[in-house]
């Protein structure tokens, strides 16, 4: 059987690894414990995360087992990597709102059955320590100079770094501890952000089980650009259906640029490398397939085939005049609404299609709305009934974000 870290390297998933060769070797000969750790400050996984759990995906197809690690305990603490200010806090209980929602995710796309695979949460132990004895027996492991010569601290040392933030790179060290303790956790994996944090726990075990243990980081979802990709005007492109459409997701994946559709297939799909270099090899008009079937692949993922058909019949209605155009999102509301007529940028406001009055004016003034296929040339413009035609109107923001509005 092919090996799967082989694999995730043609995929273009892995950026450093702590012993490369002896990595190779363990995942070729037992299925090896292994986790990645979510810390739950927010409700949903977004499009950058998913990163992580294709990575756990590959793994477990490959016989290996996902140790999915809720991070109950360090988001109330946050992790400076990557943070320009530090973390805003969370409740308790928005915590373990949140941390009940990823799991559900979670649950979704790995089998985590106790068996297969496991789900934890770090609150569990570290909700539970006790200070002095933590920090006389982990704490007294850790060099003050060597913390302070890694990149998630040193970019934060001239703007201010927290004490409490401080302690995140030991506390993420002790996961790694107790996972190989409990669960016979063999490797750490992450986003390259994370480097630094892994390190000091496959150093942790190594000090207090004598046991090797091994790091692994992959690459985060960049545009050819070296821009973060999974932000939108909007806000991020979010895994929960209810924050982002199945429909929004895949215009989102089929308009991204022609220089990074083969980065997103090989990441975000499992489909056949051959075939993802055919498809990133496609140029000019004929790269849009490629784009298509990117998004239809993705959105099968994340929502099911239904889903991504549906929008696929959404997306060929507005653009390629096919489809099922039920599939276009829409919003109804009630005649009574549009008696005395509703003001443009109220309606826009309405529809979630602006974040403000003034977000709507400056669209309005660079041509970016579109009613009835006419631009819009003054954002006092009144929606009136009589605009409507079989009691739906087609309103575009921008070139590609389509929304109906139905009245009854």
């Amino acid at each position: 059987m092919e090996n799967v870290y082989d694999i995730l390297l043609e995929r273009g998933y892995i950026e450093q690894v702590t012993h490369e060769e002896e990595v190779k070797e363990l995942l070729s000969k037992e299925r090896v414990p292994f986790y990645i750790g979510f810390d739950p400050t927010a409700d949903s996984l977004h499009l950058g995360h998913f990163i992580q759990i294709m990575v756990m995906m590959h793994m477990q197809k490959a016989g290996h087992k996902p140790i999915a690690l809720v991070g109950g305990g360090t988001s109330k603490i946050g992790d400076p990597s990557g943070k320009t200010d530090m973390r805003k806090m969370l409740t308790p209980e928005q915590i373990i709102e949140n941390g009940d929602k990823l799991r559900v995710q979670m649950e979704k796309y790995l089998n985590l059955d106790g068996e297969n695979g496991y789900i934890a949460n770090n609150a569990d132990w570290l909700d539970e320590l006790s200070y002095i004895p933590f920090i006389r027996e982990i704490g007294s492991k850790f060099s003050v100079n060597r913390m302070l010569t890694a990149e998630c601290f040193k970019q934060r040392l001239e703007k201010g770094l927290s004490f409490l933030e401080f302690n995140y790179m030991i506390m993420q060290a002790y996961d790694f501890l107790e996972l190989n303790r409990r669960y016979k956790c063999k490797m750490q994996l992450g986003g390259n952000d994370q480097w630094s944090n892994i390190i000091a726990g496959v150093d942790l075990v190594r000090r207090m089980e004598q046991e090797q243990v091994y790091g692994l980081t992959f690459k985060l979802l960049l545009t050819s650009e070296g821009k973060k990709m999974g932000k939108t005007e909007s806000g991020a492109i979010w895994i929960d259906p209810d924050k982002t459409s199945p429909y929004e997701l895949f215009q989102y994946l089929r308009n991204v640029e022609d220089a990074d559709v083969e980065n997103c297939l090989r990441l975000l799909t499992f489909i056949p490398m051959d075939e993802v270099r055919r498809l990133g090899a496609l140029e000019g008009a004929q790269i849009n397939k490629a784009k298509e079937i990117l998004a239809f692949e993705f959105t099968k993922i994340i929502h099911g085939e239904a889903e991504a058909q549906k929008a696929l019949d959404a997306a060929q209605a507005l653009f390629a005049g096919g489809g099922d155009s039920e599939n276009i999102p829409s919003t109804t509301l009630k005649a009574s609404d549009f008696s005395d007529g509703m003001p443009l940028l109220d309606l826009l406001m309405r529809l979630e299609l602006i974040a403000s009055k003034g977000e709507g004016k400056r669209l309005v003034a660079q041509n970016g709305i579109t009613v009835k296929d006419e631009v819009v040339g003054d954002f006092a413009m009144n929606i009136t009934l009589e605009m409507f035609e079989d009691n739906a109107l087609m309103i575009r923001k921008g070139k590609k974000v389509f929304h109906k509005v139905i009245v009854e």
